[in-house]
């Protein structure tokens, strides 16, 4: 039940990332914020949990940050994510 469970899991977050970016080909002008790095996906990927609580109570807040940098956002989002799971251990 825990190996379906945890398949599930990763699969709709890899499907949640499948999306195409708004934000491709943006150029990051100096003065400006620069787009989400891995850190910022490690952060965003640990405090999902509290996020979506407050999404379902009606809060204005974004799950995922649109304008990031690509595969290195997508790497420190899912570190993060999973990593309250137990991380690869908790698929045995």
């Amino acid at each position: 039940m825990k190996k379906v469970l945890a398949f599930f899991l990763i699969a709709v977050t890899l499907a949640a990332c499948a999306s195409p970016n708004p934000m491709a080909g943006y150029n990051y002008i100096a003065g400006q914020t620069p787009p989400a790095g891995f850190w910022w996906g490690l952060w965003n990927g640990l405090t999902i949990w509290f996020a979506a609580i407050g999404k379902l109570f009606g809060a204005n807040i974004a799950l995922y940050e649109v304008r990031n940098n690509g595969g290195w956002y997508d790497f420190g989002f899912f570190l993060g994510l999973i990593a309250p799971l137990g991380g690869s251990n908790a698929i045995r």
